[in-house]
């Protein structure tokens, strides 16, 4: 019953934060168990080096990928609005939860700037901006990733939200998943020769 409760109680908010600022946020409802597991497996999680979300919301990525063994302190998560900030903290105390701007790794991870990640998982929807500013986000993040590793994206767009780029990145996507809603698939972003691949 404490379960359900606070999956309502989340619907509410995430409505309301939707309600509020929806050019933000990329659906008006958050992601399924389903959809946020088959993301997780796409990403190149089993590579050695901290893993970073952006765009955590609530927290059901962060939830899955606990459920699939990551230890809570390899995990950065990156969440813009400030009330869900605070509660991912209260529920995942042992998370690295920034509050700040995903799309601005400069700024938010001042001091951090050397550090690369086994894998990046995307949940901020990007696709409201234009094609060569997508473009150059995804090289930004790159940037921060390990040799090998992977950036995996949830989006509802029926195209990849940032197209592959000969000699740079190539670009897949898992399956539909149908239990979501919307339903969707996960993008998957690997460097082009780096003969990434996910373990799903």
């Amino acid at each position: 019953m404490h379960g359900q409760s606070e999956a309502k109680g989340d619907w509410a908010k995430f409505l309301g934060t939707w309600l509020k600022h929806p050019g933000a946020m990329g659906a008006i409802a958050a992601s399924s168990r389903s959809y946020c597991d088959a993301m997780v497996r796409a990403a190149t999680t089993h590579l050695d080096g901290p893993i970073l979300e952006l765009g955590a919301g609530l927290g059901v990525v962060t939830q899955a990928l606990l459920r699939a063994g990551i230890a809570p302190e390899r995990i950065t998560s990156i969440e813009y609005d400030r009330e869900f900030a605070r509660e991912l903290k209260a529920r995942f105390p042992n998370v690295n939860v920034i509050q700040g701007d995903g799309l601005d790794l400069t700024e938010t991870l001042k001091g951090r700037e050397e550090e690369r990640f086994a894998a990046i998982l995307l949940a901020i929807p990007i696709i409201r901006f234009k094609p060569d500013e997508r473009r150059r986000l995804l090289e930004r993040y790159f940037e921060r990733i390990v040799p090998a590793g992977n950036l995996t994206q949830l989006s509802y767009s029926l195209t990849p939200p940032v197209k592959p780029e000969l000699g740079a990145y190539a670009v897949s996507s898992t399956p539909v998943v149908w239990a979501n809603l919307p339903p969707a698939r996960v993008w998957i972003y690997n460097r082009v020769g780096d003969g990434a691949r996910s373990r799903g």
